[in-house]
């Protein structure tokens, strides 16, 4: 395979990006690949820039130095109309589902919001929108082991899994090739987080997505991730101090940020519970 296909082949390459806020170096050349389909888990302590190359990754913020490829495109060299055709096919999930989700908007307005936003799908206004918006919510509430009957609930009527259960189904809802979770699982219970953690491994094996997974708990990781690269603040910005496949760095960690995670946090998934299995309307 030539260097060009190899290259086209990756759904994320971010080459040594940096990022600042307000004059302080936030990351500092960090290089990643992610291959079409795979699963990589980005580790790190609270402050390590995770959310930021989250951000990056996705096009929500330009890098102070380097390049973000997506599916060999580098974001910053492509005009307003390249970018905006290619953002349905990378989307954010963010930490905390209650502030992701519009209040005003009913759970089937939420999942077709991207769609309206990107046109060509959406009728007009009127009955036309509603039923649209209901086909919509029929279609992928179930995915996320939500029922269909939900549709028209407001995001404060729903629980916290419930809430990011829409947000995943909002996100996938435009067939991405590229998906970001960002710390999906934070703001939620021990047990609510490990059914989201399963239900994104059941949907990303499905759909074949290239996903980045970021997470300040290595053992949630395990079973979801293929490969883990441990992201350690510094002096001059965030940096990998760690790569590798998964079941090595846990089993054999190198670097002493990754032995000092793996150390201070407790077993995952929580000792008394079991994942959900994605029950549809399940209050989590």
């Amino acid at each position: 395979m030539s260097a060009a296909a190899a290259t086209a082949a990756l759904a994320l390459e971010l080459d040594s990006v940096g990022a600042e806020l307000e004059g302080r170096r936030i990351l500092g050349a960090v290089s990643l690949r992610l291959g079409a389909g795979e699963t990589l888990a980005v580790v790190g302590p609270s402050g390590a820039g995770k959310s930021t190359l989250g951000r990056l990754a996705v096009g929500l913020q330009a890098p102070s130095l380097g390049r973000v490829l997506v599916e060999g495109q580098d974001l910053a060299a492509l005009s307003p109309g390249e970018l905006r055709r290619l953002r349905p096919a990378m989307q954010l999930i963010y930490q905390d589902p209650q502030r992701s989700l519009d209040p005003r908007l009913p759970v089937a307005a939420a999942i077709s919001e991207g769609l309206e936003l990107q046109g060509g799908e959406a009728p007009g206004w009127g009955r036309g929108l509603r039923a649209w918006r209901q086909r919509q919510a029929e279609a992928w509430l179930p995915r996320v082991g939500l029922e269909a009957s939900l549709a028209w609930r407001l995001p404060a009527e729903l629980s916290g899994g419930q809430r990011q259960r829409v947000a995943i189904a909002r996100a996938l809802a435009l067939r991405p090739r590229l998906l970001v979770a960002d710390e999906p699982v934070a703001a939620l219970d021990a047990a609510t987080g490990a059914g989201i953690l399963a239900l994104l491994g059941q949907l990303q094996r499905e759909q074949r997505l290239a996903c980045l997974l970021i997470s300040h708990h290595l053992a949630q990781v395990a079973g979801l991730a293929q490969r883990v690269a441990v992201l350690a603040p510094g002096p001059e910005g965030a940096t990998v101090v760690e790569t590798g496949p998964t079941a090595e760095v846990l089993a054999r960690p190198q670097h002493r940020l990754t032995q000092a995670l793996l150390a201070a946090l407790p077993p995952w998934p929580p000792a008394g519970s079991e994942p959900e299995r994605g029950e549809a309307g399940r209050s989590i």
